[in-house]
């Protein structure tokens, strides 16, 4: 019995790399959460300038959202995702450089520039190459394997660490990326037509747009007002996710008193729990859109579902100090947390195919600001309080509030800049 490879198509290509990029860009973004207890012992921090570094990120990160989104449909995926992804490179290189809390923050504000169009303009890739009932699946699959990321992250970095110290692993996780960039520029094009193994078949599929030079015209104003409930419902949800991006590895090493490589591996384990939520949100949104036909009932169930099962899980870890047992239910609060990606990313693309990079930099602007929030918050109120799970309670109440206000979203309803200015 003999077996034959399918030879893969052209969009599966391309959404292998985004997949690639999801996973690189978080653990260069996330690696720090691992270093800290290294990087604020020789540096001499405070965890309210532990937080403060970790924070760092976000301000930038938050200010490129919209204005990656704005280039990359201007532009077009190729050259700026390239651009992007030397940034982060060469920000993750210099991290490992930092002798100061200055120098530190702003190598980190530099990763954010890096690293804050690339989201919103992958979804203006996918927005070309992959069809409608596919969207949910993608933004699910590539969020998984940034939640991939995250999970393998704390080992790798825990190895690097004992290995070349801190400084050498954010070198080499630096020079990783930049692999990436040349595969990137040798097999992606904006336009799907243009790529040499596209097929007929495939391209009949993918319906593709103009290129780049098409010179879309935002209507800012317009489109900013659609888009402010969904950009406060991932912030919502952004608030939990940076808290776990930032002090889980800190959280297991002072709260529990364990050593490094054991907080990496009980870190590790939570994150892998991310990775089946996102899978499974995109998908189960998609199902439910091709079952029914309802694009509101697809996306706001999943969403609904994601933030209160995630309460209800993450409610334990305030109220008992079993190590197992906060472990586990921090990773069941995490999948849950994760079934929210996929839909969520998708909303966008629902709303304003046209202008899917921009509208996505808006929503994920949510999701920044609670970048910069959430660490600053745990890391004041670990101080204040000297109970790391304290901080806890804040995404307990935007849990709450992130389920009651996914009901104000409406992607049934296509974005018309000329009625919704009137």
């Amino acid at each position: 019995m003999t077996f034959r490879f399918r030879r893969l198509t052209a969009s599966e290509i391309v959404l292998g790399l985004l997949c690639l990029m999801y996973l690189i860009t978080y653990i260069d973004r996330v690696n720090i959460a691992t270093a800290a207890p290294d990087i604020k012992r020789e540096l001499q921090l405070s965890n309210t300038q532990l937080g403060f570094v970790l924070s760092a990120f976000a301000y930038s990160y938050l200010l490129f959202q919209i204005l990656g989104g704005w280039v990359g449909d201007r532009l077009g995926p190729r050259v700026t995702l390239l651009t992007c992804a030397l940034i982060w490179a060469a920000a993750t290189i210099l991290t490992g450089l930092a002798g100061s809390l200055a120098t530190l923050f702003m190598v980190r504000v530099l990763l954010g520039v890096g690293e804050g169009a690339t989201f919103p303009v992958a979804t203006r890739a996918m927005q070309g190459w992959l069809p409608a009932g596919k969207r949910g699946f993608a933004q699910g699959i590539t969020h998984a394997f940034a939640r991939l990321g995250n999970a393998v992250t704390p080992p790798i970095v825990a190895s690097l660490i004992a290995l070349v110290t801190w400084r050498g692993s954010f070198v080499a996780l630096g020079c990783v990326s930049l692999l990436w960039v040349v595969a990137w520029g040798l097999n992606f094009r904006d336009n799907p037509a243009d790529h040499p193994r596209i097929t007929r078949e495939e391209l009949a599929l993918l319906r593709p747009r103009g290129g780049p030079t098409e010179h879309v015209v935002i209507p800012w104003g317009p489109l900013v007002r659609r888009m402010v409930p969904v950009t406060i419902v991932y912030f919502c949800y952004g608030w939990t996710l940076w808290l776990y991006f930032t002090w889980l590895p800190s959280f297991f090493l002072h709260q529990f008193k364990l050593e490094l490589s054991k907080s990496a591996l009980f870190s590790s384990a939570v994150f892998f729990a991310g990775v089946g939520g996102d899978v499974l949100g995109g998908s189960i949104s998609d199902s439910l859109l091709v079952r029914t036909g309802n694009v509101r009932r697809a996306r706001l169930t999943v969403v609904v579902v994601g933030f209160v099962g995630s309460f209800l899980l993450m409610l334990p870890v305030v109220i008992t100090r079993d190590l197992t047992y906060i472990a586990l239910c921090l990773g069941g609060a995490f999948f849950f947390a994760e079934l929210v990606i996929g839909p969520m990313w998708s909303i966008p693309m629902d709303i304003a195919p046209r202008y899917s990079g921009t509208a996505s930099g808006i929503m994920n602007t949510g999701s920044a600001l609670a970048g910069i929030l959430s660490p600053l918050a745990f890391g004041f109120v670990a101080d204040r309080t000297g109970d790391w799970r304290a901080p806890f309670l804040g995404s307990l109440a935007l849990l709450l509030l992130g389920a009651l206000l996914s009901f104000t979203m409406h992607p049934e309803v296509a974005f018309d800049a000329k009625s919704e200015a009137q």
